[in-house]
């Protein structure tokens, strides 16, 4: 491979006159200017574009913090975030967490230029350092599904989610409604689960009923897991087991199903079962769910980024709320029990 002091050499010149030569200086003469280029030329030199992009403290890439990457909500948005980049001169480089840990050494990292050129965070709200070291670096970022002061978030209305949830098992004639999510204290941070908790207490009350911490189980976002925490729900005295559940995510919800059939209760004449996300599994499980735009997220955000990038600037922080709504399946139906 040719490098840039072949070049040099070839030319009688040294390798800063040809990297010069390469950015288009004016401090170039147009005699020696044009014997680069025709070293250039004769020994088919090929510029390394990183390396270019790293000398003008670029790194021509775009990096995405997700947590669990696998998950399929996850891959959702990260189907969106693919597609608005296509195009672009800009490659994609995943940042996965796995630990609270691996969240400080991705945030630290990424307020050096040359690791990222802007930054999608996903799920994870940043510590408040952490995103006041991004701003001061003049990294842009965007975050999706999380909120932060001063930089744009892409989110939906958790709350009126499970509002809309609760809502449509409380209009079914349930009452013994218990709901399954994450643990409010999760070392992640994540906060979309105790918001959808949140409209599920108004509904409850609305509806003249107290929430029954009897009927809530946290756990982490794992269908497994989830269906041992609705077993545990399920097991419980006919008087006292729930007539419908309402899972915070649909992998959670799947798990309930899961738990429902081993225990030998139909869905949904003996339990109603309503998740939230509608990934594609859902459409198969015929699960109830509350749609959110996983994919219009993921695609609104890199949008927004990819507009700062091409700016040079940092994007204008704000709220973009998108739109959610109830698709109703086969896994609810009106409560037969009283």
């Amino acid at each position: 491979m040719v490098t840039i002091a072949d070049v040099a050499g070839h030319a009688g010149v040294g390798a800063g006159t040809v990297s010069r030569v390469l950015n288009d200086s004016p401090k170039v003469s147009a005699a020696t200017k044009a014997r680069v280029l025709a070293s250039i030329a004769a020994l088919d030199y090929r510029p390394s574009p990183l390396a270019r992009a790293l000398s003008r403290g670029r790194s021509q890439t775009v990096g995405v913090v997700v947590p669990f990457f696998t998950q399929a909500s996850a891959i959702e948005r990260l189907r969106g975030v693919v597609a608005a980049m296509g195009g672009v001169p800009h490659d994609l480089v995943l940042f996965n967490v796995e630990s609270p840990g691996h969240l400080d050494e991705h945030f630290l990292s990424l307020t050096r230029r040359d690791r990222a050129d802007g930054l999608l965070v996903m799920s994870v709200p940043p510590p408040h350092d952490h995103l006041a070291g991004l701003t001061r670096a003049g990294v842009p970022v965007v975050l999706i599904d999380a909120s932060g002061a001063g930089v744009p978030s892409v989110v939906v209305d958790d709350v009126e989610g499970g509002r809309i949830a609760t809502r449509h098992l409380v209009g079914l004639g349930h009452r013994r409604i218990a709901f399954l999510g994450d643990d409010p204290a999760n070392a992640f941070g994540f906060t979309s689960s105790a918001r959808r908790q949140q409209g599920y207490d108004e509904v409850l009350r609305e509806a003249g009923m107290t929430p029954d911490p009897r009927l809530v189980r946290y756990g982490p976002h794992d269908r497994r897991l989830a269906a041992e925490l609705a077993a545990d729900l399920l097991a419980q005295p006919r008087r006292r087991r729930p007539t419908a559940i309402f899972a915070s995510s649909d992998m959670q919800a799947l798990g309930v199903l899961e738990a429902a059939r081993q225990a030998g209760l139909d869905v949904p004449r003996d339990l109603s079962v309503v998740g939230f996300d509608d990934v594609e599994l859902s459409t198969y499980a015929g699960l109830t769910t509350v749609h959110q735009p996983l994919f219009d997220s993921g695609y609104r955000g890199a949008s927004i980024l990819l507009e700062a990038l091409r700016g040079a600037g940092l994007p204008a922080p704000g709220v973009h709320e998108l739109a959610i709504h109830l698709v109703e399946r086969s896994t609810t139906a009106e409560c037969a029990h009283g």
